[in-house]
């Protein structure tokens, strides 16, 4: 950002230009030198900024379904967030795993390749000790790295199913995702998905489960997603997601659920005041008089809200009500 001069240095270049001290030539020349962008072709920048911005906003949803998820899963506080989403080359990535590693190797279909989800070691045993019954709390012996058994890997390798069937929905706008786990590598060299040179974009998210916190990394190279780059512009992706049509399964499906839905209707035959006497003196059979008239129609609420108006009247020998007319929204409710 240019300095901002003072009034005494205005007054002294004018003086100097003036004067012949400075020439306007070189002042002239100085401003047709063209600014140079340094550019490193070793590490190429194959996603554009807007793609990025895409993938962040396609696994913050994400993040919140995995939060959904595992807060039911291992039934505890759990808190998943996105902090970056960057391109770097693969070697970068690979140089940052720790040893012993867990990485689900994870078929990206329907597009060609894979993708690594990279797990640390404190939220894999956090998670594993959950599933187990166990608090979840980290120790001191639970500190040192050490291979996971059969059964933990097993353990592992269902949560992970889970995780990766989570991202079809937040993809689903761009491209219907059929991913499918292929491998859990607990080394780094035997995860060579791509060359080392190969553009990746690295999504990384911090995981929070109970009193422990680590870090969750998704790797998608390049030329898995290059088909659809394109497609991952903000302004498209929320084009498409505003005009997604509802498909005859989901409209089922919504009213399904809220034919099940169970909902408290209350019907107000009428109301009155009695001294606190005469509400202790009541008898069975007594007789109380409401402020409402035997051909004035009642109130029907459901969940509190007033929604019909009704006669009542009695079926098989049970108190029943009649709705005669339904309460819109903006209706005058005055008879």
């Amino acid at each position: 950002m240019p300095d901002v001069l003072s009034q005494n240095e205005i007054d002294e270049l004018l003086a100097a230009l003036s004067t012949g001290e400075v020439d306007v030539s070189e002042i002239e020349e100085e401003k047709k030198e063209k600014k140079v962008r340094k550019y490193d072709f070793s590490r190429p920048d194959k996603f554009a900024k807007d793609q990025l911005r895409t993938l962040e906003i396609i696994h913050e949803n994400f993040s919140r379904l995995l939060n959904n998820f595992l807060s039911g899963y291992l039934r505890t506080y759990i808190e998943v967030d996105v902090i970056s989403v960057q391109s770097l080359i693969y070697t970068e990535f690979s140089n940052s795993i720790s040893n012993p590693a867990i990485l689900g190797i994870v078929d990206f279909a329907p597009f060609d390749g894979q993708i690594i989800i990279d797990i640390s070691s404190d939220i894999a045993n956090a998670m594993i000790e959950r599933v187990l019954g166990g608090t979840g709390k980290s120790n001191a012996s639970s500190k040192e790295s050490r291979s996971l058994t059969e059964i933990e890997m097993t353990l592992l390798r269902n949560i992970l199913i889970k995780f990766i069937n989570l991202l079809k929905e937040p993809w689903g706008n761009i491209v219907e995702l059929r991913p499918k786990l292929e491998n859990i590598e607990t080394n780094a060299q035997f995860a060579q998905i791509v060359s080392p040179a190969e553009s990746v974009a690295l999504i990384t998210f911090n995981l929070h489960i109970g009193e422990n916190e680590g870090m969750v990394n998704i790797c998608i190279p390049h030329y898995v997603i290059e088909p659809i780059l394109p497609s991952l512009s903000s302004r498209l992706w929320f084009a498409t997601s505003n005009k997604r049509e509802v498909t005859e399964e989901e409209r089922d499906a919504l009213e399904t659920g809220i034919s099940r839905s169970k909902l408290n209707l209350t019907t107000v035959v009428g109301g009155s005041s009695i001294s606190v006497s005469e509400l202790l003196n009541l008898q069975k059979g007594d007789i109380i008089l409401l402020n409402k008239h035997v051909e004035e129609s009642l109130e029907i609420y459901v969940e509190n809200k007033l929604k019909f108006k009704g006669k009542p009247g009695i079926k098989k020998k049970n108190v029943a009500v009649l709705i005669t007319d339904v309460i819109k929204e903006g209706d005058d409710l005055d008879e």
